[in-house]
């Protein structure tokens, strides 16, 4: 990684100090952990080529196929008189319910007519990421119309070298579909080969689903992305959307996850860009709940309202907490999960009232539709604590929505994202090193638009004259999910974090979610491998202060330091926002310094890191004092007497 001279030189120049800050811990309270909650939304990277282990795309072959050839989007024709078509009049996937919703190709077979028997015909997919002796699992779905020798192959890009193969014989079933499971287990590593299915008969082969990922995957995920995700501390999961509800169909998550059928995107662009506008509902309820229960995270859901009726939703509920006497209930039960998963926080839609999504756009056609599925899932989980959602802050929703729906939806959806702007920088500049500073910034500060968002938030809410909370669940910097992170932005998730700390209990906000760890802003994802990013650093720092009680502290109107006292142990942690300057911090405090580390860097620019080392304390009698160097933050536990 290339060093900034220019940071490094104006390092140097000065030192910011502050007032002692004191922290007083007799002043400590409890606050919800529900603060450091995050988002599992099925958009862009964090489920497809993310969370999910799936490794081909388009599997199930939705949307439109190739021009002149009949191949559907991701994959290669071969051979040379062969008919390709996608059919959807024998497709193998299928949806359970919601025929209402207006969608369309998501639903198809890739079938393949070999003309000319003798000749090498089938399809293929480039690009994919395998490594030597690992073992990985594959699925055909395939029905035939007379005997078929299937070869399928993982090749080199070039086709001259074959690292495994595995040979089916594939014979006529009638109407049903084939399925057969194997392994592959190359002997090579390689981050760019080919997938083969072929055939040399002349015959024709439908293939229903097609499916390849690494054998030990968690419930269909990658490990090392569960990994990292319970690194960051999720105490909170919320899924599967945002704006990804208003297309989810719960109910199809009953079905074999072949057989679901791929879920259009109403705002294709924008939600499955990389997938062609579809996503191929890879990760179901069952999948996510054990997530959940892997990373710590309490699991909280959003029903699709727009395209869901009452009824529907109440049985999702019932699915997700009642007994095996109930019909849903008996069907978890069925699946081998005996046990109620309890799933108390639901979600009545997202970001209702604004056009990107479907569904009632004023206050009352949405209170009066949410005020119905809540009525209907009350019955069901009397205890649920519901979400109700709207373009907040805004009086107008606030009195004719949040207070309508007061008697039974006492959370309300808070959402916002800085810096406004293009795909690719949102106006920021690091060309130059006025650039940078002034893009830094702007960045770093720009979770002061935040505090004023949520603060007006609780004004319109207060004037209602009702007791409603604050869920702030979905937070970030405008499109980070197009670009690289980098320290600053790094420093920017840190002092939301500080002030989320120090203000929630004050401005009755027990939900806060990031937007969103997985591909998009805390866990950057390789083919074959996922690492923090540096805001991923910094929540990894933060979920240290889980369990503890907050303290209050002097001198902190910029939410510099976070404390919190858990039994005899002070967690501190501290950030230097400034851009050229170190920053001194003391406290009255006494007792012993048992760990002190140092998140820093001499880059802020994209694609830059925090480096951990040991962080320099003065410890005394009567307190402690460190220096931090720009641009850095820092922990520290200490045994208090």
């Amino acid at each position: 990684m290339k060093k900034n001279i220019f940071i490094a030189m104006v390092l140097a120049l000065s030192t910011q100090s502050i007032d002692a800050q004191i922290i007083d811990i007799k002043e400590s309270k409890e606050y919800s952990p529900y603060i450091f909650g995050h988002n599992l939304e099925h958009t862009r990277a964090a489920i497809n080529q993310g969370l999910s282990a799936q490794m081909l795309q388009n599997r199930k072959f939705a949307g439109k196929p190739s021009r002149n050839e009949g191949v559907a989007s991701k994959w290669f024709g071969i051979g040379e008189k062969v008919f390709f078509s996608m059919e959807a009049y024998n497709a193998y996937t299928r949806h359970i319910s919601l025929p209402k919703m207006r969608r369309s190709n998501e639903r198809h077979s890739q079938t393949i007519q070999n003309l000319k028997a003798g000749q090498t015909a089938g399809i293929g997919q480039k690009e994919l990421a395998i490594q030597n002796k690992k073992e990985y699992t594959l699925r055909t779905v395939t029905k035939v119309s007379a005997p078929v020798t299937l070869n399928v192959e993982l090749i080199n890009s070039d086709g001259n070298k074959v690292y495994a193969r595995h040979t089916l014989q594939l014979t006529p079933s009638g109407k049903e579909w084939s399925i057969n499971e194997f392994t592959l287990t190359p002997t090579g590593d390689d981050n760019n080969a080919t997938l083969r299915y072929t055939f040399t008969e002349q015959t024709t082969i439908m293939f229903g689903a097609l499916s390849m990922m690494p054998t030990d995957n968690f419930h269909g995920m990658r490990p090392d992305v569960v990994a990292n995700l319970k690194a960051i501390g999720p105490r909170l999961l919320r899924w599967p959307g945002g704006n990804f509800a208003g297309e989810y169909r719960w109910k199809d998550g009953l079905l074999p996850v072949d057989e679901r059928a791929p879920l259009q995107a109403a705002t294709e662009i924008e939600t499955q860009p990389y997938s062609d506008g579809y996503d191929y509902h890879e990760i179901n309820t069952d999948d996510f709940i054990a997530l959940c229960r892997e990373v710590g995270a309490e699991p909280m859901m959003t029903i699709n309202l727009a395209w869901s009726t009452p009824e529907e939703s109440a049985e999702w509920i019932e699915y997700c907490n009642g007994s095996e006497d109930t019909e849903y209930g008996k069907k978890r039960v069925e699946r081998g999960h005996k046990e109620p998963y309890n799933v108390r926080f639901w979600s009545l839609g997202n970001e209702m009232g604004y056009s990107h999504m479907e569904g009632p756009k004023g206050p009352e056609g949405y209170a009066s539709m949410a005020g119905a599925h809540a009525d209907s899932m009350l019955k069901v989980t009397p205890e649920l604590k519901l979400f109700s959602s709207g373009p907040y802050p805004n009086d107008n929703w606030a009195k004719k929505s949040a207070a309508a729906l007061a008697d039974k939806v006492q959370y309300i959806s808070l959402h916002t994202y800085q810096l406004y702007g293009d795909y690719n920088s949102t106006g920021i500049r690091y060309t130059t090193p006025e650039e940078t500073k002034a893009s830094y910034e702007k960045v770093v500060s720009s979770y002061k638009r935040c505090i004023n968002a949520a603060k007006n938030m609780r004004n319109c809410l207060d004037a209602t004259g009702k007791e409603l909370y604050i869920s702030y669940d979905e937070w970030n910097q405008w499109y980070a999910w197009y670009r690289p992170s980098c320290v600053a932005e790094g420093i920017y998730a840190a002092n939301m974090m500080h002030f989320i700390l120090n203000e929630s209990n004050n401005l009755g906000m027990p939900v806060v979610c990031y937007f969103q760890p997985v591909g998009e802003g805390a866990i950057i994802i390789e083919p074959t491998s996922s690492r923090l990013t540096a805001n991923g650093q910094m929540f990894s720092i933060m979920k240290e202060h889980q369990d503890g009680k907050i303290c209050k502290i002097t001198e902190n109107d910029d939410y510099s330091t976070a404390a919190t006292i858990k039994d005899d142990t002070l967690t501190i942690t501290l950030i230097n926002s400034e851009y050229d300057k170190e920053r001194e911090f003391s406290f009255n405090l006494k007792g012993k310094v048992t760990d002190a580390k140092l998140y820093s860097s001499d880059d802020v620019t994209p694609h830059s890191y925090f480096t951990e080392s040991p962080l320099d304390v003065t410890d005394t009698r009567k307190e402690i004092k460190t220096v931090l160097p720009a641009h850095s933050a820092a922990i520290i536990r200490m045994k208090i007497k």
